[in-house]
């Protein structure tokens, strides 16, 4: 169950001596190149894409992919917007690497071309679909002979195209007061219209030296996810200085609030740079707004929105200050990456096949950097967010795992979250989609080859997570992603929320509560997984908040701004309104967090939930960029006592590692200890060991476990969880506690309870009684007892 966002609105042969020598001669498109700059044009093998200065800082390299253009000119500009280019550098190809490259000396560029403050660039393509031709000028047609030819190259040279491995943006297509959008497109009546002047360039940065601290090596089955919008973090946060709401520098001053919280990885939606300049041109509008994210413009680039200092370079350094704070405070930082589709989106209309946005990939090698279908006229969209990146193509591959590589280490982040990951196990170039979780040659694999995951029981390493469905047919994947791989679970999700909010319409065994409480170990330990590797979860950014899981019978998108509109939404939430009665939805919210806390997995919560935000039953608001969708400290007193519930309900399962096992958990007493207990053990409410019947019967809406802490270095020798599903009371027999102990009460999610003790203090909690005393568990409420 997912919401997929929409696409963004419309908005190379060697080089011939010939071509070199008319360009140098007629000085077409600005300053000419001096002679000894032609000797240093770089065609070896050897170095990285993008562009950079040489080991010695007097050059700047600028090298390029593409395979089937035909020739590949390097603007240079002194700004970044409104201006005409500074100089025209022609590269040159290796034939071997399909690299286009060019050495440019600092001397020069200061020099001659007058450049003496950040270096802007982009590039200008030419392939079969439009030959270079001598009398070409910008905005014009010479050489045009199609938009699209049979092999599926799109060239436009009248569109600079950014570096995709730029490592920042100057800004975005879309800018609050810019030209129209369609400047960026080709096919008529677009294609010669010259976008040099407003497109992004890339940015020249030297090496920085912020440092990013040190990273946490805890093991992710003892994290808690906080996933979480960057701006929405701090945008309408009074605490934080004005200039920096919404930011990076904003979000570093986060750390110690949510280390309070429990939280120990913080991970963020999007933040590489997408189209969301122009997203409060009108701020009672939503038309065109891009608030998530999920359209990426460069994947090397932190987005400059979120920066306080937007000067060149300032995005890249606050980023990694971000991330030392939240290092320095234990937090691991996780980012949301999008490699499926690109911010370049499909076709404009969908029986043109000439008119598309040409902004970086697509006009320097389109069948390399997307799938297209066989006849190569059209991308191959089975996700429906404009068309699939082609992952499986070996360049396009690199650029996923440099890009990845260089968020890791030099940018800092800990662990990464993979929006719509069955597109990067495809096996298929063009023509088809075919899923393939052993193949090597899959992003999913060789990603994890070269940068390995993090062990279970922690240590160095990655943390690896994926969404592992889509739309399209085969790409649900869910429990069937790689080794290394970590997967948000919807079976948890909808499991549980089966149980709590379809009583009567939809069945839920017990066997299907026990198999989600304990890990999903039919997902996930066939093939050498571990529970961690379940990312537990009841709601995210894509869909109800948890406040409105519990308050929301349907979405209702359509809302005037703040609360929308919004669109797409998807229509099976599996929610429930609990019959209007707001205890009740508090109560079901508790049980829904209690539910994350106390699972074998790793649990996720999403920003806003740990005080019961809601965006009044809109469950897509990705293009909200508005006070409804940024967390707020402006809390209720109702939303005050469940932020306390929340906060230590984590704590308790920090304190308590045997909740957060690192294999799954087995009936058997490992430890030999004498005291007759299971690692876990399943009970009826009877206080009896559930047999098959019990197990299969969807009539039964009531569950218990009993963990031994003696077998996980637990400071309590025995938890136990009673769950009753029911809608009426339930009385639990209680198991024994351990020779010479007695269970006390840490919470029970009941109305009763309700208050800023619900989750009692360590030392606090309440005598319940030994073995056999009975615990009756008022309807749809969670009990956690602790023996001692």
């Amino acid at each position: 169950m997912t919401s997929i966002r929409p696409a963004l609105p419309r908005w190379r042969r060697r080089l011939a001596t010939v071509a070199a020598a008319l360009v140098l001669a007629t000085g077409i498109g600005g300053p000419t190149l001096p002679g000894p700059f032609v000797a240093r044009a770089v065609a070896a093998t050897g170095g990285a894409l993008g562009a950079h200065y040489d080991a010695t800082g007097t050059a700047i390299d600028f090298r390029v992919f593409s395979s089937r253009a035909t020739r590949i000119d390097l603007y240079l500009y002194r700004t970044a917007l409104g201006s005409q280019e500074a100089a025209v550098v022609p590269l040159t190809k290796d034939s071997t690497t399909d690299v286009w490259s060019a050495s440019v000396p600092v001397s020069t560029i200061q020099g001659q071309y007058g450049i003496t403050g950040a270096v802007y660039y982009g590039y200008r393509a030419w392939g079969p679909n439009w030959p270079y031709d001598p009398a070409w000028t910008k905005g014009s047609s010479a050489g045009f002979v199609s938009d699209v030819d049979t092999a599926g190259n799109r060239f436009d040279p009248n569109k600079l195209l950014t570096d995709p491995y730029a490592r920042e943006l100057s800004h975005d297509p879309g800018t609050p007061g810019g030209a129209d959008s369609t400047a960026y497109g080709t096919g008529p009546p677009f294609r010669a219209v010259d976008d040099g002047a407003l497109a992004p360039k890339g940015i020249v940065l030297a090496a920085d030296t912020t440092s990013t601290g040190t990273k946490p090596t805890r093991a992710l089955k003892d994290d808690i996810v906080y996933e979480v919008h960057l701006r929405g973090l701090t945008e309408n946060d009074s605490s934080v200085p004005a200039a920096e709401r919404g930011t990076y520098a904003g979000a570093a001053r986060e750390a110690a609030d949510l280390t309070a919280l429990g939280v120990t990885a913080v991970e963020f939606l999007p933040v590489q740079e997408t189209q969301n300049d122009a997203n409060d041109v009108d701020p009672t509008s939503t038309d065109g707004d891009n608030y998530w994210g999920y359209s990426t413009l460069d994947y090397f680039a932190p987005d400059r929105r979120y920066a306080s200092d937007r000067s060149p370079g300032g995005p890249t350094r606050e980023f990694k200050a971000m991330v030392k704070a939240y290092h320095d405070a234990g937090i691991k930082v996780f980012t949301d990456v999008v490699y499926n589709h690109t911010g370049e989106g499909g076709p404009w209309n969908a029986s043109d096949k000439n008119t598309y946005s040409l902004l970086s990939l697509r006009g320097l090698d389109n069948p390399t950097y997307y799938s297209l279908t066989s006849d190569m006229q059209s991308p191959w969209d089975n996700t429906g967010v404009g068309g699939n990146v082609n992952t499986y193509n070996p360049v396009t591959a690199d650029l996923i795992t440099d890009s990845l590589a260089y968020w890791k280490d030099s940018l800092g982040v800990d662990g990464f979250r993979f929006d719509l990951a069955p597109v990067l196990g495809n096996t298929c170039q063009h023509g088809c989609f075919q899923y393939g979780r052993t193949d090597p040659g899959t992003a999913l694999n060789r990603i994890t080859h070269l940068m390995p995951a993090r062990p279970a029981g922690g240590g160095t390493g990655t943390d690896w997570i994926a969404e592992p469905w889509a739309l399209g047919g085969g790409t649900y994947q869910v429990g069937n992603f790689p080794v290394g791989w970590s997967e948000w679970n919807d079976k948890f999700r909808d499991t549980l929320r089966r149980s709590q909010n379809t009583l009567g319409v939809e069945n839920v065994t017990p066997g299907e509560l026990a198999t989600r409480f304990s890990g999903s170990s039919d997902l996930y330990q066939d093939d050498g997984r571990a529970p961690s590797n379940s990312i537990d979860f009841m709601v995210a950014h894509d869909g109800f908040t948890l406040a409105d899981l519990y308050r929301c019978n349907t979405k209702n998108d359509n809302q005037p701004w703040p609360y929308g509109p919004s669109d797409g939404g998807s229509d099976h939430n599996l929610s429930w309104d609990q019959g209007g009665v707001a205890a009740d939805q508090r109560k079901a919210a508790r049980n829904g967090f209690a539910f994350l806390m106390l699972s074998a997995g790793t649990p996720m919560i999403t920003g806003g939930d740990e005080y019961l935000r809601s965006l009044k039953c809109n469950n897509n608001p990705y293009n909200l960029d508005s006070s409804a969708n940024w967390l707020t400290t402006a809390w209720t007193g109702d939303q005050s006592t469940f932020r306390t519930y929340a906060q230590r309900l984590s704590a308790f399962r920090k304190a308590h590692p045997a909740l957060r096992p690192t294999a799954f958990y087995t009936a058997s007493d490992t430890n030999g200890n004498g005291n007759g207990m299971g690692q876990l053990q399943w009970f009826t409410p009877a206080g009896t060991t559930p047999d098959s019947t019990y197990w299969s019967d969807p009539n039964n809406h009531a569950l218990a476990w009993r963990i031994d802490g003696t077998e996980f270095s637990d400071p309590t020798a025995a938890l136990y969880v009673g769950y009753n599903g029911w809608s009426g009371d339930v009385d639990f027999a209680l198991p024994s506690p351990g020779a010479g102990k007695n269970w006390y009460r840490v919470t029970d999610t009941s109305s009763w309870a309700e208050g800023p003790d619900q989750v009692a203090r360590p030392g606090s909690e309440s005598l319940v009684g030994g073995a056999g005393t009975v615990y009756t568990l008022h309807a749809r409420a969670t009990l956690l007892l602790i023996a001692k």
